[in-house]
């Protein structure tokens, strides 16, 4: 089949997550299209890429590129808008990302209602937050993971001052993580260090950005937790990434409800890191609980679980390889073949 999806967003295309950072709503979108193309169909991706250019059997399309007339298979991301991008013969998708409330609003039920969209959720958190129609139909798509993370070599954590890695968002939750670290962790893990990665905080901290007003406190606890090996790190793309996991001993996730996708969960697992998460958002969807990764419901045995993973090689080990064999189990391959049910 014909399939064309659409992203208005930033400027990115197929290539572009293995050496540049992007978000996982981004990298979502990144990978399906070369994914639909092994399953045998022609696809195209239009987006703000600088460039046009076929990368995996992908035609990436620059956005004042021309526009197709016709296709049969459209996948507009987010933006319930670009489903009027182009002419669909055959059916229009709306893959969303993120909460899902906008949809309801009557602009947007009735542009899914006169273009006959299906949708598609990335889980059930995010689905929870979409005011059902009985006239839409839905579908669950869970994300993967891409083949930088499954094809990743063994862990090389032990033997190493114990790292603790978050990759979440400045707002979700990162006070209360280093207050848990400061006043629990850290005490009982003298050398341990924790790598807390975002370019905005990096940006700052090299003086090539200003921080917004509502992250100057967080940020000033930040810093002030150098002493307690609190470490700020760039992100990378997965290539990078990879190599930074795998040095990890646990990845630490303060969660929050609005982080519907907690995408680097699944990523840091199927390199061998196991997880330790608070029960909001999507975190519990993202880890086998007890298995590769572990739920605090306060600081203590948030706290706990991360200890034990940290000093315990036992623990570690069985956690490392149950989030390995979990994590590496899906591919973007399979997720195609499931969106596959959601326009045929």
């Amino acid at each position: 089949m014909l399939v064309t999806l659409v992203d208005d967003s930033i400027p990115f295309n197929g290539s572009t997550p293995a050496y540049q950072p992007l978000g996982g709503a981004e990298k979502a979108f990144a990978s399906l299209p070369a994914a639909l193309a092994r399953r045998g169909h022609v696809v195209r991706a239009f987006n703000r890429a600088p460039h046009s250019m076929g990368i995996d059997n992908v035609s990436w399309v620059n956005w004042e590129g021309r526009k197709p007339p016709i296709t049969e298979v459209l996948i507009a991301y987010r933006k319930p808008a670009l489903l009027e991008f182009t002419r669909a013969v055959g059916g229009r998708v709306l893959w969303v990302s993120g909460n899902a409330a906008y949809l309801g609003t009557q602009a947007a039920t009735d542009m899914l209602l006169r273009t006959n969209a299906r949708l598609v959720f990335s889980g059930e958190a995010q689905r929870k937050t979409y005011k059902a129609n009985d006239k839409v139909k839905t579908f669950t798509v869970p994300l993967a993971v891409r083949d930088e993370y499954r094809n990743a070599g063994p862990m090389e954590a032990k033997g190493r001052a114990p790292v603790a890695i978050v990759t979440s968002h400045p707002k979700h939750g990162i006070d209360w993580l280093i207050n848990t670290w400061i006043t629990r962790i850290k005490p009982r893990v003298a050398d341990a260090e924790l790598h807390l990665y975002s370019a905005t905080f990096r940006k700052a901290e090299v003086g090539s950005a200003t921080l917004p007003d509502e992250l100057k406190e967080v940020y000033a606890q930040v810093k002030a937790a150098a002493s307690s090996g609190v470490v700020i790190k760039s992100p990378g793309g997965d290539v990078d990434m990879v190599q930074n996991y795998r040095r990890a001993r646990v990845h630490l996730y303060p969660g929050s409800e609005h982080d519907l996708l907690c995408s680097t969960l699944l990523e840091s697992q199927a390199v061998g890191v196991p997880a330790v998460g608070r029960p909001l958002g999507a975190v519990e969807e993202q880890i086998d609980v007890g298995e590769s990764g572990f739920l605090g419901v306060n600081d203590v045995e948030f706290a706990e679980h991360a200890i034990r993973l940290m000093t315990d090689e036992a623990a570690f080990d069985k956690a490392s390889t149950e989030a390995r064999s979990n994590a590496r189990s899906r591919s973007w391959d399979t997720v195609a073949g499931e969106f596959e049910f959601a326009f045929r």
